[in-house]
């Protein structure tokens, strides 16, 4: 926002970094000051697009670029209107085809095209849908309460949470300050030789700090720290094998084709297409799928069927069958 400049009055964030740049509904912005001087009386033209204008549709710009600003407002006032939700539709597809719908027309509102069309198409929907638009708005307001109320309620904890943190560093400052006070004067009057009366103290506060009760803290996913730190426990390492790779072993009951750097010297490659771009960039090479059919000619090639007498013995049950 280093560089943001009023159309109008041509002042700069550098210049003055207190000004405030304010976006209407049709996306120009303008400083906070030219909006006051424009529409002291509540209303007046866009200086840029001459768009008739209130001084109430003017908000404080929150993203760098205005027309995202505007696509924002935009969307909020269609959903508004287009507020169905997905279970009010028989099917997964209807409902894609309304929310594209939807989207259609978020973007040809935020790019001007076919303005008015659109327009129309959004008044006719709200007079044909009224009655379905109040109720789902009324169950919305619900749910935002909901969500308002369990907002309300985290925040009231955290203050709590921030208050009862102050409160106990508060009382553990003045404890150490009465500890320092005793012990400078159990040092100023006392006729022992210092080295035991520092040992003394420190074995008191040792002492206490046994007796002291482990704070326990617990987040919202339950868990539960104990013993007064605030960091998890460190997991206990699972003691197990390392994994050794081996390689796989297939038996394709058959030669072993030749080695794919020697297909070329013998003669194999006589045949075969040259591998294109799109085969190469998905990892295909000629001399890859040369291997490859020659390792499917082979395979099965030293197969033996088994001709036990049971296996002769069901072969002709299922011909009789």
């Amino acid at each position: 926002m280093d560089e943001a400049i009023c159309p109008r009055c041509k002042t700069t964030k550098y210049r003055n970094p207190s000004m405030v740049l304010m976006v209407n509904t049709c996306g120009h912005t303008l400083c906070e000051n030219c909006v006051e001087t424009l529409f002291a009386r509540g209303s007046g033209t866009c200086p840029e697009c001459n768009v008739s204008l209130r001084r109430n549709t003017f908000r404080i710009q929150q993203f760098e670029d205005p027309f995202v600003d505007k696509e924002v407002d935009i969307r909020k006032r269609v959903l508004k209107i287009y507020n169905r939700q997905e279970e009010e539709f028989s099917g997964l597809r209807e409902y894609n085809d309304y929310l594209e719908e939807v989207e259609t027309i978020i973007f040809n509102l935020s790019n001007n095209v076919d303005v008015e069309l659109t327009k129309k198409k959004v008044e006719e929907y709200q007079k044909s849908n009224k009655s379905n638009i109040q109720r789902n708005r009324s169950k919305l307001s619900k749910d935002d309460e909901l969500m308002e109320q369990l907002i309300e309620e985290e925040q009231a904890y955290l203050q709590h949470s921030r208050h009862e943190l102050v409160q106990q560093e508060k009382r553990e400052k003045q404890r150490k300050m009465r500890q320092r006070e005793e012990l400078l004067d159990n040092l100023e009057f006392s006729d022992l030789p210092a080295g035991l009366v520092l040992a003394s103290h420190t074995a008191r506060q040792e002492e206490e700090i046994e007796k002291k009760p482990a704070q326990t803290i617990k987040f919202s996913t339950g868990i539960r720290i104990g013993g007064g730190t605030s960091f998890l426990p460190v997991p206990k390492a699972v003691e197990a094998a390392l994994y050794q790779y081996r390689p796989g072993t297939v038996d394709i009951l058959g030669p072993e084709p030749p080695q794919i750097t020697l297909l070329e010297e013998n003669g194999y490659m006589s045949h075969m297409r040259d591998s294109s771009e799109v085969d190469m960039a998905g990892g295909y090479t000629t001399k890859l799928g040369c291997h490859r059919a020659l390792q499917e000619a082979f395979c099965g090639l030293y197969f033996v069927p088994d001709l036990t007498a049971d296996s002769v013995g069901q072969e002709q049950d299922m011909e009789v069958e």
